[in-house]
């Protein structure tokens, strides 16, 4: 196993991720290559990376699984770049993808994520699900003096009447 293999992927969940991303590969959207990839993950577009663990030289892809754990994007691993490749419907070889759009199959899409997350420990949040954003309401801040409340807007200028 090489540097970059953070864990393995058992044969059930191999034959998971093939299935899913052979379906997201025709009515989804997916990068290929590891530019596009890398691109793909700082811009925190990625719902899922997927790496061939037969990449040589390694240093090509190491650095994928480092950035997608900063950002909190799931990855996980298939045995072969000639695999990859197939799976996503390309007659070349594939260091590694980033699936951007899972299309119809957001549900299966989910469901591989939250078996990744299972594997790896990691919090399986997926991007496209709808995130709660705290707003600070009137009871929050009732007991806090209106002095200290900061203004939004700035006053508007006295005018001089002569």
């Amino acid at each position: 196993m090489s540097d970059y293999i953070k864990f393995s992927v058992s044969d059930d969940l191999r034959a998971l991720q093939d299935e899913t991303l052979k379906k997201i590969a025709k009515s989804g959207k997916i990068k290929i290559g590891i530019n596009e990839v890398t691109k793909a993950i700082e811009r925190n577009l990625a719902k899922l990376v997927v790496i061939a663990e037969d990449v040589t030289p390694v240093e090509i892809v190491m650095h994928i699984p480092v950035i997608a754990k900063e950002k909190n994007i799931p990855f996980t691993y298939v045995k072969t770049r000639d695999d990859l490749g197939k799976v996503v419907g390309i007659s070349a070889k594939a260091s590694c993808i980033a699936v951007m759009d899972a299309g119809v199959n957001l549900k299966e899409l989910q469901s591989l994520v939250s078996k990744l997350a299972e594997l790896t420990g990691q919090k399986a949040e997926h991007k496209d699900a709808p995130k709660s954003e705290h707003k600070a309401t009137v009871a929050e801040h009732k007991d806090v003096p209106k002095s200290e409340h900061k203004a939004t807007t700035k006053p508007k200028p006295k005018e001089d009447k002569e």
